[in-house]
């Protein structure tokens, strides 16, 4: 069987599953909806929580950054990984313990106001459409290749399987279905992994083959490291960024994680507050075989497309050296792998340096050697070479030239970990305006079956406006992913733990404080991304800080406003400092107090 046979049967037997447990799990009451019923086991829970956490940033773009960056993408590794720890500790068993439905209902009742309650919920809706384009772009870029269709119509399909177990499961049909996209996401990581750590070292444990030795005796990181410099690299194993970024960046991702309303929600599917914490260790447990494994991943790959490509030749008449393997043509022709022969030599020289003037414009016609034609390239370097970040996880395997049934299965992999999270963020979108909204805010009478009916309403609207975004990113996955944490970093990471921690925090610090973070860290990301993102624009970054790690930034802001409002203004109500008490104090010692 072909690659495309091999993917289209693994795909399609995995969407069958996903359906089919949709329908199973289908949600017949608005706490079927939104959480599940309540009734989830902890084992289950950890499972659905590492699927729905571990989306398109982390199948694709994190080994993808770190393939391309070495030890600077270390900083999404570091950042993601310590903030789920971050949000197991200070976050999960208080939220659960509040026992409401959504973040925002927790800044509603908690700041005793409807503004903060309605500031939470654009918050919420704001922070997960920005995260969904990422997981859109994904399974685009999924279907482009594999299934050899459009990356619009691609985006269009998984919109389709997305609608139908989000809309009709909710958080129910949603939670058995990102267990089963689990078990398929990792499989899909790791046998891959497995396969060419075994080709390179001889180990077959990906995360010692990344710190072993390949053939002759050379130690692989410093074999990169050669290659790197030789090509007029900077070493793959030595940072370029600024120490205050990679502070920044990690911060804004740690606290970004628990912040995130989408991961938050998970914790109030289970029973009780014991189960809560269980369950954050289950999903600790499960996303750490996937975290300890990408680095390895991305120094795979990058190992073995500078061997496959590098001087060698693109079609048969341009010499004597090796002509380049059959996928560099497939993945051209998905307009994520571009070649400009600056030099008419017909040999593929990968360099140093941005070989396009932003991202390849393709256009009519074939060169001398039969490669695509690029308007664009940029003359100032040697670099003819373009190669999309977010497909090393996906063309690895074809790198590394394994079985068609590896291949269709990474590409199964992926989609699993976009539409997992996908569906998870657009529930987020749904109960924030079904029930935040609608039923806590506008129509409080509302019976529970008009609820939930606006709740499958509002999930279709989001499905539809994320397959938009998806068709038009604004960045990389993992550049994407990254710009979603900084704005919950900056909204609400403070207003939830000053909820928790602080009887002083009252509804006007909170509020001005979500504000005046969100504001001015979208404000930064929109300016330097997308009004003064050309050439130089790094050195008008404040401070140094770039886009990804200005939530950091934002985050502070928000507590300086936020304390500094409270202070000013009268402290919350008796009852709501009560409740605050009993969220985080054990009933017997407030009696013995």
């Amino acid at each position: 069987m072909s690659v495309r046979d091999w993917t289209y049967a693994i795909v399609v037997v995995s969407f069958a599953l996903y359906i089919g447990i949709a329908i199973w799990a289908k949600a017949k009451t608005t706490k079927d909806f939104y959480v599940a019923g309540a009734d989830v086991s902890p084992l289950a829970n950890g499972m659905a929580t590492a699927a729905d956490w571990m989306s398109a940033a982390s199948f694709l773009g994190m080994a993808g950054i770190i393939a391309f960056q070495g030890y600077d993408g270390s900083v999404y590794l570091m950042g993601w990984t310590g903030g789920y720890v971050l949000l197991a500790l200070l976050l999960a068993p208080y939220l659960r313990k509040f026992g409401k439905f959504t973040v925002p209902d927790f800044i509603g009742d908690r700041y005793y106001s409807q503004s903060a309650r309605i500031v939470a919920v654009f918050c919420a809706i704001f922070v997960s459409f920005t995260y969904v384009a990422g997981q859109m772009r994904g399974v685009g870029i999924v279907f482009s290749r594999f299934l050899e269709v459009p990356v619009t119509t691609g985006v269009l399909i998984g919109m389709a399987i997305v609608f139908f177990y989000a809309v009709l499961g909710g958080m129910k049909g949603i939670t058995y279905t990102q267990v089963a996209q689990y078990c398929v996401l990792i499989f899909a990581y790791l046998v891959p992994a497995i396969f060419i750590s075994i080709m390179i070292t001889g180990n077959p444990i990906p995360q010692l083959g990344f710190g072993g030795q390949v053939a002759g005796g050379e130690w692989l990181l410093d074999k990169l490291d050669g290659l790197h410099q030789e090509l007029g690299f900077a070493a793959y194993t030595e940072g370029s960024k600024a120490m205050l970024d990679v502070f920044c960046i990690t911060a804004a991702l740690m606290v970004g994680t628990a912040g995130l309303p989408h991961v938050i929600i998970r914790f109030y599917t289970v029973p009780k507050v014991r189960d809560a914490r269980i369950s954050v260790g289950w999903a600790l447990l499960f996303i750490s075989i996937l975290y300890t494994t990408a680095p390895a991943v991305a120094v795979f790959a990058r190992t073995n497309l500078i061997q496959e490509v590098e001087g060698r030749a693109y079609s048969a008449e341009a010499g004597t050296a090796k002509p380049v393997p059959a996928w560099f043509k497939t993945w051209e022709g998905t307009d994520l792998i571009a070649w400009r022969d600056k030099n008419d030599d017909g040999l593929v020289q990968y360099r140093a340096g941005a070989p396009f003037e932003g991202k390849p414009a393709f256009v009519e016609g074939l060169g001398a050697n039969g490669e695509r034609l690029v308007a664009n390239a940029k003359t100032d370097n040697d670099n003819e070479l373009y190669v999309d970040r977010d497909i090393m996880v996906l063309a690895n395997p074809e790198i590394a030239n394994l079985p068609a049934w590896v291949i269709g299965l990474v590409a199964a992999g992926a989609l699993a970990a976009a539409l997992s999270t996908a569906a998870g963020l657009l529930l987020v979108v749904s109960s924030a305006i079904s029930h935040d909204l609608l039923k806590r805010a506008l129509r409080p009478d509302i019976t529970e079956k008009g609820e939930l009916l606006a709740a499958r309403v509002s999930a279709a609207v989001a499905v539809a406006i994320a397959g938009v975004l998806g068709i038009y990113p604004p960045d990389y996955v993992a550049a994407v992913v990254a710009f979603a944490f900084g704005l919950a970093a900056s909204s609400f990471f403070p207003a939830i733990i000053m909820g928790i921690f602080s009887r002083r925090m009252n509804k006007q610090g909170a509020v001005t404080g979500m504000v005046c973070g969100i504001v001015f860290t979208a404000s930064y990301i929109i300016y330097f991304k997308f009004i003064d993102s050309g050439p130089g624009s790094q050195d008008r970054w404040w401070w140094g800080i770039s886009p990804e790690g200005i939530g950091a930034v934002g985050m502070l802001l928000n507590f300086a406003v936020a304390l500094t409002i409270s202070k000013l203004t009268p402290p919350p109500p008796q009852h709501v400092q009560d409740m605050v008490d009993s969220i985080r104090i054990p009933a017997a010692s407030r009696k013995e107090g």
